[in-house]
């Protein structure tokens, strides 16, 4: 797999070998190995999926510790803009975001660790979207943010007229409002564990 830094560190883009031939195509979608290698020693504990359709807006979510939450997303069905943003206080880059394009056809994962907000729009008809998680989901530590916030200043390329949100995600406040956010000097992976609460 190629590993493509981004301008937020620990945010990257992955893009995997394809083997394609006249039946269809084979890549592998994930190494342990090549991806404590090459990108962080994490361990992944959960798969999540999930189907929208065109106009669908998911976040910018994140989970606080001790149940703080790494993602290895990409889509399987369709076109998404998926974006991480930099939510630790003190880090030289906090508030700025990445906005990456994946695909069914363009086989490319963002890995979003802890410390950032994500969250992805729907381009597409529809989209199935797949991410990994590196510690397991828990409904009382989950956060947000704004997902319209003017000072990130994200184009998720929707008009505002044709966003779907969930009433949950109408309702998160902006960063310059958040009680809670990571510290760019703590470690969240600092355990041995890749920090996973079991």
């Amino acid at each position: 797999m190629e590993v493509i830094r981004t301008s937020l560190e620990g945010v990257v883009i992955i893009e995997p070998r394809i083997f394609p031939d006249s039946r269809g195509y084979f890549f592998e979608s994930f190494s342990e190995r090549d991806f404590c290698r090459q990108v962080r020693a994490v361990r992944f504990v959960q798969d999540n999926e999930s189907r929208s359709s065109y106009g669908v807006v998911r976040g910018l979510h994140f989970q606080k510790p001790p149940y703080a939450q790494g993602k290895l997303v990409r889509v399987v069905k369709g076109v998404v803009l998926d974006v991480a943003v930099d939510i630790r206080r003190g880090s030289p880059t906090f508030g700025k975001h990445v906005a990456v394009e994946l695909s069914g056809d363009n086989h490319r994962q963002l890995f979003v660790p802890r410390g950032f907000a994500h969250g992805f729009a729907v381009l597409s008809d529809d989209a199935i979207f797949q991410y990994k998680c590196d510690n397991f989901y828990a409904p009382q530590s989950e956060a947000a943010l704004a997902w319209d916030d003017p000072d990130l200043g994200i184009d998720w390329r929707v008009p505002a007229e044709s966003v779907l949100l969930s009433d949950k995600d109408r309702h998160h406040c902006r960063l310059k409002d958040a009680g809670w956010l990571f510290d760019y000097g703590t470690d969240y992976y600092s355990d041995g564990t890749g920090g996973l609460t079991l």
